[in-house]
Protein backbone atom coordinates (compact mmCIF):
# COMPACT_ATOMS: atom_id res chain seq x y z
CA UNK A 1 0.00 0.00 0.00
CA UNK A 2 1.08 3.26 -0.85
CA UNK A 3 1.77 6.43 0.95
CA UNK A 4 -1.06 8.44 -0.77
CA UNK A 5 -3.97 5.22 -0.32
CA UNK A 6 -2.97 5.71 3.28
CA UNK A 7 -3.56 9.16 3.68
CA UNK A 8 -6.69 8.67 1.24
CA UNK A 9 -7.96 5.58 3.63
CA UNK A 10 -7.72 7.57 6.64
CA UNK A 11 -9.13 10.70 5.09
CA UNK A 12 -12.11 9.00 4.14
CA UNK A 13 -12.44 7.36 7.67
CA UNK A 14 -12.27 11.09 8.88
CA UNK A 15 -14.85 11.91 6.78
CA UNK A 16 -16.92 8.87 7.05
CA UNK A 17 -17.10 9.42 10.82
CA UNK A 18 -17.51 12.87 10.73
CA UNK A 19 -20.65 12.49 8.71
CA UNK A 20 -22.34 10.43 10.73
CA UNK A 21 -21.17 12.01 13.96
CA UNK A 22 -23.42 14.76 12.49
CA UNK A 23 -26.40 12.71 12.09
CA UNK A 24 -26.42 11.12 15.73
CA UNK A 25 -25.68 14.74 17.53
CA UNK A 26 -28.22 16.03 20.00
CA UNK A 27 -27.08 18.92 19.93
CA UNK A 28 -27.14 21.62 16.79
CA UNK A 29 -23.49 23.10 17.15
CA UNK A 30 -21.65 19.53 17.62
CA UNK A 31 -23.53 18.97 14.23
CA UNK A 32 -22.39 21.70 12.72
CA UNK A 33 -18.95 21.08 14.17
CA UNK A 34 -19.02 17.75 12.92
CA UNK A 35 -19.60 19.03 9.65
CA UNK A 36 -16.63 21.22 9.96
CA UNK A 37 -14.85 17.87 10.33
CA UNK A 38 -15.99 16.29 7.35
CA UNK A 39 -15.09 19.80 5.13
CA UNK A 40 -11.73 19.93 6.51
CA UNK A 41 -11.10 15.54 5.57
CA UNK A 42 -12.43 16.25 1.88
CA UNK A 43 -10.34 19.07 1.72
CA UNK A 44 -7.41 16.67 1.83
CA UNK A 45 -8.87 14.12 -0.02
CA UNK A 46 -9.24 17.44 -3.17
CA UNK A 47 -5.09 17.84 -1.82
CA UNK A 48 -5.03 14.09 -2.83
CA UNK A 49 -6.15 14.64 -6.12
CA UNK A 50 -3.81 17.78 -6.97
CA UNK A 51 -6.54 20.23 -7.34
CA UNK A 52 -5.18 23.19 -4.67
CA UNK A 53 -7.54 25.69 -5.75
CA UNK A 54 -10.57 23.18 -4.59
CA UNK A 55 -8.97 22.49 -1.78
CA UNK A 56 -7.92 26.06 -0.53
CA UNK A 57 -11.80 26.77 -1.68
CA UNK A 58 -13.16 24.20 0.52
CA UNK A 59 -11.48 24.96 3.63
CA UNK A 60 -12.08 29.23 3.27
CA UNK A 61 -15.41 29.13 1.85
CA UNK A 62 -17.38 25.90 3.11
CA UNK A 63 -15.94 25.47 6.59
CA UNK A 64 -15.17 28.68 7.17
CA UNK A 65 -17.66 31.09 6.08
CA UNK A 66 -20.53 28.99 5.63
CA UNK A 67 -20.00 26.75 8.77
CA UNK A 68 -19.61 30.64 10.64
CA UNK A 69 -23.06 31.17 8.71
CA UNK A 70 -24.44 28.11 10.20
CA UNK A 71 -23.33 28.48 13.84
CA UNK A 72 -24.66 32.18 13.84
CA UNK A 73 -27.71 31.11 12.71
CA UNK A 74 -27.76 28.35 15.95
CA UNK A 75 -27.29 31.01 18.30
CA UNK A 76 -28.93 32.91 17.24
CA UNK A 77 -32.22 31.14 17.23
CA UNK A 78 -31.05 29.77 20.88
CA UNK A 79 -31.58 25.88 19.57
CA UNK A 80 -31.14 23.36 22.70
CA UNK A 81 -30.89 19.86 22.10
CA UNK A 82 -33.49 17.90 20.05
CA UNK A 83 -35.99 15.78 21.05
CA UNK A 84 -35.70 12.23 20.15
CA UNK A 85 -39.01 10.27 19.15
CA UNK A 86 -39.84 6.99 17.99
CA UNK A 87 -38.79 6.35 14.03
CA UNK A 88 -42.16 7.01 12.34
CA UNK A 89 -43.83 4.02 10.15
CA UNK A 90 -42.98 5.45 6.53
CA UNK A 91 -39.07 5.02 8.01
CA UNK A 92 -38.82 2.04 9.39
CA UNK A 93 -40.46 0.05 6.63
CA UNK A 94 -39.55 2.22 3.51
CA UNK A 95 -36.79 3.32 4.40
CA UNK A 96 -34.66 1.06 6.39
CA UNK A 97 -35.03 -1.52 3.23
CA UNK A 98 -34.69 1.41 1.03
CA UNK A 99 -31.00 2.62 2.57
CA UNK A 100 -29.71 -1.30 2.66
CA UNK A 101 -30.63 -1.76 -0.63
CA UNK A 102 -28.63 1.48 -1.53
CA UNK A 103 -25.95 0.59 0.48
CA UNK A 104 -26.02 -3.30 -1.26
CA UNK A 105 -25.75 -1.64 -4.30
CA UNK A 106 -23.33 0.67 -3.65
CA UNK A 107 -21.05 -2.14 -2.70
CA UNK A 108 -21.30 -4.49 -5.64
CA UNK A 109 -20.75 -0.99 -7.80
CA UNK A 110 -17.39 -0.56 -5.94
CA UNK A 111 -16.21 -4.30 -6.39
CA UNK A 112 -17.15 -4.42 -9.51
CA UNK A 113 -14.66 -1.55 -11.04
CA UNK A 114 -12.60 -2.87 -13.38
CA UNK A 115 -10.09 0.15 -13.25
CA UNK A 116 -9.26 2.03 -10.77
CA UNK A 117 -9.30 5.96 -10.72
CA UNK A 118 -6.25 7.68 -11.52
CA UNK A 119 -6.34 11.48 -10.78
CA UNK A 120 -4.93 13.21 -13.73
CA UNK A 121 -1.75 15.83 -13.02
CA UNK A 122 -2.82 19.47 -13.42
CA UNK A 123 -0.88 21.91 -15.79
CA UNK A 124 1.04 24.17 -13.81
CA UNK A 125 -0.55 27.15 -13.35
CA UNK A 126 -3.98 26.26 -13.62
CA UNK A 127 -4.72 27.76 -10.34
CA UNK A 128 -3.18 30.99 -11.20
CA UNK A 129 -5.64 30.77 -14.13
CA UNK A 130 -8.54 30.17 -12.75
CA UNK A 131 -8.15 33.38 -10.32
CA UNK A 132 -7.51 35.27 -13.20
CA UNK A 133 -11.00 34.23 -15.16
CA UNK A 134 -12.31 34.52 -11.66
CA UNK A 135 -11.58 37.72 -10.81
CA UNK A 136 -11.13 39.20 -14.22
CA UNK A 137 -14.19 37.95 -16.20
CA UNK A 138 -16.38 37.17 -13.32
CA UNK A 139 -16.11 39.44 -10.50
CA UNK A 140 -19.25 41.09 -11.06
CA UNK A 141 -20.93 37.56 -10.30
CA UNK A 142 -18.81 36.83 -7.17
CA UNK A 143 -19.34 40.46 -5.45
CA UNK A 144 -23.31 39.35 -6.09
CA UNK A 145 -22.77 36.43 -4.36
CA UNK A 146 -21.47 37.74 -1.51
CA UNK A 147 -24.51 40.81 -1.46
CA UNK A 148 -27.16 37.66 -1.63
CA UNK A 149 -24.98 35.71 1.10
CA UNK A 150 -25.48 39.01 3.12
CA UNK A 151 -29.16 39.73 2.28
CA UNK A 152 -29.62 36.02 3.81
CA UNK A 153 -28.23 36.87 6.92
CA UNK A 154 -30.11 39.97 7.34
CA UNK A 155 -33.28 38.26 6.82
CA UNK A 156 -32.36 35.59 9.17
CA UNK A 157 -32.03 38.28 11.36
CA UNK A 158 -34.95 39.78 11.60
CA UNK A 159 -36.84 36.22 11.48
CA UNK A 160 -35.32 35.33 14.25
CA UNK A 161 -35.81 38.43 16.27
CA UNK A 162 -38.01 38.43 19.09
CA UNK A 163 -41.11 40.07 19.68
CA UNK A 164 -40.75 42.68 22.38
Amino acid sequence: MTAQMAIFLVLAAVAIAGAINLILQRHPIHSALSLVVVMAALAGLYLLLDAEFVAAIQIIVYAGAIMVLFIFVIMLLNAGVEERTNMSHIASYAGIPLAALLLLELAYRVARASAPLVAQPTPEGATRQLSLLLFRNFAFPFELTSILILIGMVGALVLAKRDE
